[in-house]
C-alpha cells in the first residue's frame, strides 16, 4: 500500500473522456499512442508506478484544457501485443486536484499536483450505512432492461459496497462530464446517490418527467 509520504509532487497525466478511475478499482487500459508508450515506460521506472487519469474540460473555453480532479492509478498489470501496443490495468490509488501543468521535454503531459483533501482515498474500505440495496437493485434493474443489457446477478448481490458503486460509477454509459460528477463525490453516500440520480435520468429518457412506475 502506498503511503501519503510516497505521493509524488508531480505526476503525468493521461486525458481521456469518460474513462473513470476510483479509489481501490481497477482500469485495463490499452496503450498505442507513442507518448503513451513513453509514459507507461517512464512510469515504471519509478517506484510508484502512478499515472494520473484525467478528463478533459471542454466547458473550459480552452483547447487542451482538462478538469482540476483525477485520480492516480498504479500499474499493476501490463503485456505487450506482438504490434507494440500496451495492455495495461491501473488499480486506484487516490484522487488528486491539479495545480498547475509543466511545460517540458516529455511528450506527454504532466502536472504538478496536490494530495490534500482526499486522505479517505488512502483508508480503509468506505461503507455506505444509508445504502437501501433492494430499492437500488430494483432500478439497476429497470435500467438494464432498458437499455437491453445483462449482468452476472450474483456478483452484484454478493459485492459490498463500494465494490459495487464504484464498479457501476466506471463501467455504466454515463456522459464524461456525469462520471466527473461521480469522481468528485465527496464520500461513497454522495456517489451512491449521484449515481442513482443519473441512473433515474436515464430511466426518465433524458427529461424531468416522472418515472412510471
Amino acid at each position: 500500500m502506498i503511503k501519503p509520504a510516497d505521493l509524488p509532487d508531480t505526476l503525468a497525466v493521461f486525458p481521456l473522456p469518460g474513462a473513470l478511475l476510483l479509489p481501490r478499482s481497477r482500469l485495463p487500459l490499452h496503450l498505442f499512442e507513442p507518448r503513451y508508450l513513453q509514459m507507461l515506460e517512464d512510469a515504471l521506472k519509478t517506484s510508484q508506478r502512478l499515472i494520473g487519469m484525467v478528463q478533459p474540460n471542454p466547458l473550459a473555453g480552452k483547447e487542451g484544457a482538462l478538469h482540476r480532479i483525477g485520480c492516480a492509478g498504479r500499474v499493476t498489470q501490463f503485456s505487450e501485443t506482438e504490434d507494440g501496443r500496451y495492455m495495461i490495468t491501473l488499480a486506484g490509488v487516490s484522487r488528486f486536484r491539479i495545480l498547475k501543468e509543466n511545460d517540458g521535454f516529455a511528450p506527454y503531459r504532466r502536472c504538478e499536483i496536490s494530495w490534500e483533501g482526499f486522505s479517505r482515498d488512502l483508508g480503509r474500505t468506505e461503507t455506505d450505512p444509508g445504502f437501501d440495496r433492494p430499492a437500488f437493485l430494483n432500478q439497476l434493474d429497470r435500467f438494464f432492461c432498458a437499455r437491453d443489457l445483462s449482468t452476472d446477478w450474483e456478483s452484484i448481490k454478493d459485492a459490498d459496497d463500494e465494490l459495487l458503486i464504484n464498479s457501476l460509477s466506471m463501467l455504466l454509459d454515463f456522459e464524461p462530464e456525469d462520471k466527473q460528477a461521480l469522481l468528485e463525490a465527496p464520500s461513497l453516500s454522495t456517489r451512491r446517490e449521484t449515481l442513482v440520480t443519473l441512473i433515474e435520468f436515464s430511466l426518465r429518457g433524458g427529461t424531468n418527467e416522472e418515472i412510471l412506475q
